[in-house]
């Protein structure tokens, strides 16, 4: 006997919404409905809940309450996220009603299904300071154990530099920390400004490679106190210091380069002019800036129930590299060089992701069942839309010119890529975190 006929018609729905029926859809009692070809990915309703869930928003956000709560899984993930990415917004939001009318149908109840502990939930004025600190508190103040599971030993949580495909994912970070530094062309004695410093990995390798001074700046508490410590166990807390501010705040002193790595994706567009002043004001002439950044379309537009919006960066706002450029420029800082990074995030993000479920049962003893499926969810996605190019990654670099005209840049790029002593070799073991294993082998 085949499925009844609101399953079908759930089934058509869904169809419908991600363009393709190849999939296979299975409910918590055991109906299936099959694909006539071959199904690429199955969708699992685990309880009939689900289908509250879906009725409870727009479609990226439903959805995202449904699988973060286990509700629904998709098997295998990435073909179905792939499907998805091929439907735009507007897409998705006309088809939704169709989906809503199937869900009611197969026995869902509007008004039942509700956020999770997961989603954020911020008040204030967008991108004021007090709510800009909240949203980064929801996305990083999870224990830094969580993040040591699946990041590299140095815990950089931005997008690494394969020099080739089957690099290790520890070489790669050290290697894209490097290569900051050398287009950022750090001296010993100079100042380095790190503006969205994480947990402290490039200021520390900057402090301990090139014999610079360091300060980093971040909203996050639990991203001080652990760069801090890290600082210390390292000998460098003299010479690498961290600080709870907003890059708005005014530092009282002026560096020889700003470094700023994963930070513009959560100024917003208003605000991203304030954001390269910030930049232009805290270099001194000659001073060298680094922007490294994920970037979008000139055509894409902002989608405030977008599941990462919702679940993973709240507020999050990517530019087009073009307005990035802009707005340097229009602060007096001189653009030298653009480089997209993009595949690079793929390898990186496929690292994240096999290192994450190789250490499932950790990650959710760590952050919780649901922190653990957003993360699973949202580095998935961001494989799909790095590798079909909606968004991209680029590091741009800038100088703040002399009221003369210097650079003081060399005419050529030739010493950025040249093999460096720094990324020869592998031998140190970064920070020991209680209960979890970041050993690694050494390389020498």
């Amino acid at each position: 006997m085949g499925a009844p006929a609101r399953t079908r018609h759930l089934a058509a729905a869904i169809s419908r919404l991600v363009g393709s029926d190849q999939w296979r859809l299975r409910l918590w009692d055991g109906t299936t409905v099959e694909p006539a070809p071959p199904a690429r990915f199955t969708i699992v309703l685990r309880e009939r809940e689900a289908l509250d869930t879906l009725l409870s928003g727009l479609p990226e956000r439903a959805f995202g309450r449904a699988f973060i709560s286990g509700q629904i899984d998709v098997e295998p993930l990435e073909p179905f996220l792939e499907a998805m990415e091929r439907a735009s917004s507007m897409h998705l939001i006309a088809g939704w009603p169709r989906l809503a009318v199937a869900a009611a149908f197969a026995g869902g109840r509007a008004g039942r299904g509700h956020p999770n502990d997961a989603e954020a939930r911020l008040q204030g004025r967008r991108h004021s300071r007090s709510r800009d600190a909240a949203a980064v508190r929801h996305h990083y103040d999870l224990p830094p154990e969580f993040y040591a599971l699946w990041l590299d030993r140095t815990l950089t949580y931005s997008c690494a530099y394969f020099e080739r495909p089957d690099v290790d994912l520890d070489t790669a970070q050290h290697t894209k920390l490097d290569l900051v530094c050398r287009k950022l062309r750090l001296q010993p004695g100079e100042r380095l400004l790190d503006i969205g410093c994480g947990w402290g990995s490039l200021a520390l390798h900057a402090v301990e490679h090139y014999g610079v001074s360091a300060l980093g700046i971040t909203l996050s508490p639990r991203q001080v106190a652990f760069a801090e410590r890290r600082a210390a166990q390292r000998g460098l807390a003299g010479r690498a210091e961290f600080r709870l501010a907003d890059y708005r705040d005014p530092l009282g002193v002026q560096f020889d380069a700003v470094a700023s790595v994963g930070m513009i994706e959560h100024v917003g567009r208003r605000l991203l002019h304030s954001y390269a002043d910030s930049i232009q004001h805290a270099l001194r002439p000659g001073g060298r800036a680094l922007v490294h950044g994920i970037t979008c379309s000139p055509r894409q537009v902002i989608n405030r129930t977008s599941f990462v919006n919702s679940f993973v960066f709240p507020d999050g706002e990517l530019e087009d590299v073009s307005r990035v450029v802009r707005s340097l420029e229009e602060s007096r800082l001189e653009v030298r060089d653009v480089e997209s990074l993009r595949e690079h995030y793929v390898l990186t993000l496929r690292h994240w992701v096999r290192r994450l479920e190789a250490r499932w049962d950790e990650a959710v003893a760590i952050a919780g069942y649901q922190r653990a499926r957003v993360w699973r969810l949202y580095m998935s996605a961001s494989i799909v839309a790095f590798r079909t190019a909606r968004i991209g990654v680029h590091q741009t670099l800038a100088v703040r010119a002399t009221a003369d005209g210097r650079s003081g840049l060399p005419l050529t790029r030739g010493d950025w890529y040249r093999q460096h002593p720094v990324a020869t070799g592998l031998g140190r073991v970064d920070v020991e975190l209680p209960g979890v294993a970041t050993r690694v082998p050494t390389r020498s």
